[in-house]
């Protein structure tokens, strides 16, 4: 992975904060950063759903530094920004049923810790942008179909809420404090290092789990459900361009995926065909505060940071299984 280069910027000189970088879409940052000669990444953590693993090869390197702090903790925050250039803030707790069944420690950290990390941000002389973790579940209840940035629906679920209010703070923020603040809405990540055990698992690997195992997944509702799924490395590019794009005026969203919608049933068709086996799924009923197709416009994306995603959703199932297989 990461073959293809998102970035003409020498980036020996510069220091980067990725926020949650042990996990999934931060360790994926990381290894690129690591890969194009960042002068220093800073990898701040709390190990609540990120793992030591995914970043134990890079702890020993002189230009690594890792943090095992709370976003919730102001100071660890602060400390986290000094002599930082930009922050890539991945840091969150996803999930919506996690959130629908705890939805006080989803606010704690989503809004509470954001909240903190913009107040880090402002208070340091270094860091030039913040690049944050938007999320599609902004959109809630829209059926509008391509989403566009600016046409949002109601929240279904407490974690919408909390990302919702994040774009509402970095838009205030910017305004107030004349920061450079871009969040990126990402589509439904996929890729390697997504966390396949627990019972917030996403879809894909638990299908790729379920095709390993020669097992039936399960699939809630009638399998038509679709999703704009992105590939993890097109969600590095996008953070790795948002970070470095032009100056920006002001706080600006936008859409990171691939633009295209792919159902559940052509999720598990495309695994079965990489994995070479023949099983039909099982169904259930639907999940509560999820929305029934997801389509993104990424155009504004392009626009803005010159934002191609390379790799589409076969291509990225590809990738991953492989990944998965190699890792069992």
């Amino acid at each position: 992975m990461y073959e293809a280069k998102y970035h003409n910027e020498d980036l020996s000189g510069l220091s980067v904060l990725v926020t949650g970088g042990a996990g999934f879409i931060g360790s994926n940052i990381v290894e690129y950063l690591i890969k194009y000669g960042i002068g220093k990444v800073r990898i701040l953590d709390n190990l609540s759903t990120g793992y030591l693993a995914n970043i134990e090869k890079y702890l020993s390197l002189p230009n690594v530094e890792f943090i095992q702090g709370d976003i919730r903790d102001l100071k660890i925050c602060e400390q986290a920004c000094e002599g930082i250039d930009f922050v890539l803030h991945q840091a969150a707790l996803g999930s919506v049923p996690r959130s629908i069944l705890d939805p006080i420690t989803s606010n704690d950290v989503n809004i509470t810790g954001f909240l903190n990390m913009l107040m880090a941000v402002k208070n340091s002389s270094s860091v030039k942008r913040m690049v944050y973790a938007a999320s599609s579940s902004t959109y809630g209840d829209s059926k509008e179909l391509p989403k566009v940035e600016e046409r949002i629906g109601r929240p279904l679920s407490p974690y919408a809420v909390t990302k919702y209010v994040n774009e509402l703070y970095a838009d205030v923020f910017s305004k107030t404090y004349g920061m450079e603040i871009i969040g990126l809405r990402y589509f439904n990540v996929f890729g390697p290092r997504q966390n396949v055990k627990g019972p917030y698992a996403a879809v894909i690997p638990l299908f790729i789990e379920s095709a390993l195992k020669n097992n039936a997944p399960t699939i809630n509702g009638d399998g038509e459900t679709s999703r704009d799924f992105t590939f993890i490395e097109n969600a590095v590019q996008a953070n790795i361009k948002a970070m470095l794009a032009p100056k920006i005026e002001k706080h600006e969203v936008c859409n990171i995926a691939f633009g295209e919608r792919t159902t559940l049933n052509m999720l598990w068709e495309y695994i079965t065909n990489v994995a070479q086996i023949e099983i039909k799924p099982n169904y259930q009923h639907e999940r509560v505060g999820d929305i029934k197709h997801s389509l993104a416009n990424i155009g504004k994306a392009n626009e803005l940071i010159g934002y191609k995603p390379l790799f589409s959703v076969f291509d990225g199932i590809k990738i991953t299984y492989d990944w998965y297989r190699s890792n069992q």
